[in-house]
């Protein structure tokens, strides 16, 4: 991946005049130019993270279906919220990531909340809302300042390696390479002939990127997309890449569906909690995994324009529900789009206005399978491994939250849980080696609110 070599703090990211010969007013707002990218890298990167992670178009309507929530209002829900939190990520943070439903939030919201407890699911939205509510607090406040400033080195860099191998999980399993196996949990899946499609695909993508190709993420997807046009018709059983027609208008049903009021029940407030919690860390993990895998940085070292990021994430939270759809967060698939390069908010903006076609053309989608973007994916995992060496592996007392945040992330699929049990077993480790100076405050809270999600949602 090319870092931008100069990195500013919030204030000088409001933009200064460049000399662009195109557009030159985007390079000014953005920073394109003082960011180390150009126009043409910034809207490719903003295509590959899309086109990675463009099947939340119809996964998510899928999973919140199972709650009751019609299928087309669901989808129109997600493609609106896609488009307004990722318009504002681009032009109120100028930051290049993606925010949309996310997956957890959404089955957190379905098999937890609605069929596990029992809500309607317009309650739960009213959930949702008030989830977001609190998470604006915390971004106002600046709490996440705090929060930052006391997680240790070692656990920031494990935060970013662990959701580089999450990712990577997510992809292997989009593809079929990795099954679930009754005897060993998991195991490579049937040689079968989308198995090896994704495999050459992988592999040609991987070439590319070694060979520095231009948008190697996009071509790579093009390649497998079109290496799987033959799947069910020359070769295979299922036809994956299909035709589904090209228009389908717009289904606002679900919209200012949500209870607001219902869902201040005092039984339902440990709903709330852990909705903020896994949105609250998700989100903020995110953030720091992107900054530190592409330099996204301020001049503290911090995550650039952190705070605006995370009220535009706050923002997304609150307006989710009305519309209809579970929480939306920073997505992970972000970089696929930092590693095409992607260093400003116009890519975000570009995601944005990717999205919004789709209020008529979800459809269209088809004519990409999951086989195709598990590519991008499996690579930016290795992308995202790059701050491993930044761990000081001879220090166990440091060392040893670290591995646990790394490995449980995808282990339990999760990466809540992956830091709930870096945060645990950090502050377990000090306390017994007599360390207390070493655990800053907002270390306390933090290991507290993981024993509490851990009990009640466990």
């Amino acid at each position: 991946m090319t870092q931008s070599s100069t990195v500013r703090d919030e204030a000088a990211n409001e933009g200064a005049p460049t000399a662009a010969a195109s557009a030159p007013w985007l390079d000014t707002y953005f920073g394109v130019t003082r960011r180390g990218s150009s126009l043409r890298t910034e809207i490719l990167a903003g295509i590959a993270t899309f086109l990675a992670s463009m099947y939340i178009i119809v996964v998510n309507p899928a999973i919140l279906s199972d709650a009751g929530i019609p299928f087309s209002a669901a989808l129109t829900a997600t493609v609106l919220i896609s488009f307004l939190s990722s318009l504002a990520m681009g032009l109120y943070a100028r930051n290049p990531i993606l925010v949309a439903p996310g997956m957890g939030m959404n089955a957190l919201f379905t098999y937890t909340l609605v069929l596990g407890a029992g809500l309607s699911w317009e309650v739960a939205l009213g959930c949702v809302f008030w989830s977001g509510v609190l998470f604006a607090l915390l971004a106002v406040f600046n709490v996440r300042k705090a929060i930052i400033e006391a997680i240790p080195a070692s656990l920031r860099y494990a935060i970013t390696c662990g959701i580089g191998l999450f990712i990577t999980f997510i992809g292997f399993k989009n593809a079929g390479f990795i099954v679930a196996n009754p005897a060993t949990l998991v195991s490579l899946g049937s040689m079968d002939p989308m198995l090896i499609t994704f495999f050459l695909g992988l592999m040609a993508t991987a070439i590319l990127v070694i060979l520095r190709a231009g948008g190697a993420l996009i071509l790579g997807i093009a390649i497998t997309t079109l290496m799987s046009l033959p799947m069910g018709r020359l070769w295979g059983e299922e036809v994956i890449v299909e035709w589904a027609g090209l228009a389908a208008w717009p289904d606002f049903g679900a919209v200012m569906q949500v209870d607001i009021i219902g869902a201040l029940e005092v039984a339902y407030l440990p709903f709330i909690f852990v909705m903020l919690f896994t949105n609250f860390f998700d989100a903020l993990s995110c953030f720091m995994a992107l900054s530190e895998s592409a330099n996204l940085k301020d001049k503290d070292g911090n995550p650039r324009n952190l705070k605006r990021s995370m009220t535009v994430d706050a923002f997304a939270s609150m307006i989710a529900a009305p519309l209809g759809t579970s929480a939306a967060q920073t997505f992970i698939e972000s970089g696929a789009g930092v590693a095409q390069g992607g260093r400003t908010g116009l890519v975000a903006v570009t995601i944005a206005l990717l999205f919004l076609p789709f209020l008529f053309l979800s459809p269209l989608l088809s004519l990409v399978p999951s086989i195709a973007t598990a590519p991008a994916l499996v690579l930016v995992g290795l992308f995202m491994l790059a701050p491993i060496t930044k761990i000081d592996w001879t220090r166990y007392d440091q060392a040893f939250p670290a591995f646990l945040a790394i490995i449980l992330m995808p282990l339990t699929y999760s990466i809540t849980l992956g830091i709930a049990f870096g945060f645990l077993s950090f502050v377990l480790i000090k306390l017994a080696t007599g360390r207390l100076e070493e655990i800053k405050p907002a270390m306390w809270v933090s290991a507290a609110l993981s024993v509490l999600m851990l009990v009640t949602t466990h």
